[in-house]
């Protein structure tokens, strides 16, 4: 026979616990009046000679640092005054007024001396909500004093915000007074980033010789340390030679000497600066071309490789870090064998990593290939199944190696095959179609199935933005945009008339600086050219008026030829065209 609770009445009802809200609000409230009146306060805290009577009860549940301070062997323990070294008096009031009511009131001008007080304090509240507060107010104006207070107090959010607006802002920013306040290492951290939105590595010369005229006796000493930071293989021969000649460098013994050594070393690895670059959209008319293009400004550039120097590609990606890769299926009589190639930017050609993964058999239907926190991800449907199966596999540039991923069973043989599309969106793996919404989660290795478009009756490409998908059909006449973050769908503006386009093959999306664009191959109206020549348009999507307009572009002519992609919507990525138009 179970026993039975002591407490349960022999009604058999159990006792019930109850908790006082209106205690718990008001308890707070009581303790500030009894701050507020001066009573049964026990010890007395002094910061820069000012007096502040308090709780030791109430200090040690608010701070672990006056926990240690009231709860241990230290004299300040039995000691009815206590003296605070490293306070700021203003700042200390306005911690005791949060511990005693809850409530702290930030402003521009006090946010980092309360932050300093809540680090040394160990209120973890008070310091995250500054943290927040400096991260929202990240400005021109603002963000190299508040990346060297960042930067002394390794706040990473504001540091890492503050750094993003100096390299897209840093001609600007290199000509304020606040940047010649930096110390060196935070120069040359400043100057060694790929980020700076610069058009000419002249501006970032520059900025050095400012900063170091600023305080020229403190400062010329450091020049050699910050002159390999320099990428004068993105110089000319005539701007170099100034540099050498420049006084600083002719009066700091040594300077001339560390920059031929660097010259001479050279930096393969050393990137062109991200203003120095231009947004491409990279296409494939055949095996042995790639075709780059930028209709915003006019820039087309077409490289032709050799066969056996090109991949016959099944798919391209290009990564969050600006690298491009090809996945091409090679095939031996033991059977096929998947190759990755990696783009050599500055020699404009292919190279094979050195690592190969059993490729996927003949009748396996390619899908796409992503990127996703710097791990590359190759997917493809096999349709024999007696339910079509997605398989993955995943690369770990950093390990060399090839790895399965969890497979997902789909439902649709035909819009799997022909009517689907995959997107890399933050940090996951969406697999779309017109019935069938997946998402993969590479933390946990598994697929989950989400709301799908069921207005749109074939899914012919989509693309990430943000954090958001946009899908069109194979006629145009829908855009779809899918919000991965509340799981919903919204129709947008389709094409008006987009059977009147006379497309010939479908269209495709791209994003160059962060805006939708399509690419259509339609009917060629001029009829003495060969009837199967098409006229290429790019569309923008205008969000604020829910529309498409013709970016007018003209697009070089393709004889017997189309402007082709890899995966279900077109890569872009970064370049330095010098080093394409030196090919």
């Amino acid at each position: 026979m179970a026993a039975v609770d002591k407490e349960t009445h022999a009604s058999g009802v159990r006792p019930r616990s109850y908790q006082d809200e209106s205690y718990l609000h008001g308890f707070l409230g009581t303790v500030d009046d009894l701050q507020k009146a001066g009573v049964l306060q026990d010890v007395v805290l002094e910061v820069e000679g000012r007096r502040f009577p308090c709780h030791r009860l109430v200090l040690s549940a608010a701070s672990p640092y006056f926990r240690a301070m009231f709860t241990s062997d230290m004299a300040e323990s039995r000691e009815k005054k206590v003296v605070l070294q490293g306070l700021d008096a203003g700042m200390f009031e306005e911690i005791l007024s949060y511990i005693y009511s809850g409530t702290l009131h930030v402003s521009q001008v006090k946010v980092q001396p309360l932050y300093q007080a809540a680090d040394l304090l160990q209120l973890d509240y008070v310091r995250d909500t500054c943290s927040s507060y400096m991260a929202m107010n990240v400005e021109r104006s603002t963000c190299v004093d508040l990346y060297k207070f960042a930067d002394v107090f390794s706040v990473g959010s504001v540091r890492k915000d503050c750094l993003q607006l100096i390299h897209k802002h840093f001609a600007e920013v290199a000509s304020s007074e606040e940047f010649c306040s930096l110390s060196v290492n935070q120069l040359t951290e400043i100057i060694s980033h790929d980020e700076l939105d610069v058009k000419e590595e002249t501006t970032v010369w520059e900025a050095v010789v400012r900063w170091v005229q600023h305080s020229r006796q403190d400062r010329l000493h450091h020049l050699p340390s910050i002159l390999p930071h320099i990428r004068y293989n993105l110089l000319t021969s005539d701007d170099t030679t100034a540099i050498l000649e420049h006084p600083l460098v002719r009066e700091h013994p040594g300077s001339s000497e560390v920059i031929r050594n660097v010259v001479q070393k050279g930096n393969p690895d050393l990137k062109p600066r991200l203003g120095m670059t231009t947004e491409m959209a990279i296409l494939c008319p055949s095996f042995e071309e790639l075709f780059f293009m930028n209709p915003r400004e006019g820039k087309y550039i077409s490289c032709n490789y050799k066969i056996e120097d090109h991949p016959h590609a099944r798919t391209m990606t290009v990564t969050s870090d600006n690298n491009i890769y090809i996945l091409q299926t090679e095939v031996f009589e033991e059977g096929n064998q998947l190759s990755l190639f990696k783009y050599n930017h500055k020699e404009n050609v292919w190279e094979k990593t050195g690592v190969s993964s059993n490729g996927p058999e003949d009748d396996l239907y390619e899908t796409n290939f992503h990127e996703v926190d710097g791990i590359l991800y190759h997917l493809a449907v096999n349709p024999e199944e007696e339910r079509p199966l997605l398989q993955m596999i995943k690369y770990n540039p950093h390990r060399n190696q090839w790895q399965e991923c969890s497979q997902l069973q789909l439902r649709d043989t035909l819009l799997c095959l022909y009517h689907s599309a995959t997107v890399s969106c933050g940090s996951h793996l969406y697999f779309l179609t017109s019935v069938e919404v997946y998402r993969y989660d590479p933390r946990q290795d598994s697929w989950f199935e989400l709301t799908p478009p069921t207005t749109m009756p074939d899914v012919c490409t989509a693309v990430a933005m943000g954090t958001e998908i946009f899908c069109i059909d194979f006629e145009f006449t829908q855009t779809l945009v899918y919000d991965t973050e509340s799981d919903c769908w919204q129709e947008l503006q389709g094409w008006p008339n987009p059977r009147n386009l006379g497309m010939k093959y479908r269209p495709s999306l791209f994003v160059m600086e962060n805006q939708l664009h399509a690419l259509l191959d339609v009917d060629d109206p001029d009829r003495k050219r060969s009837p199967t020549d098409c006229a290429h348009h790019v569309y923008v999507y205008d969000r604020s008026a829910d529309a498409w307009r013709d970016l007018k572009a003209t697009l070089p002519d393709l004889p017997d030829k189309k402007y082709d992609v890899y995966g279900s919507c077109a890569p872009v990525a970064r370049l330095y065209l010098p080093y394409l138009k030196g090919t």
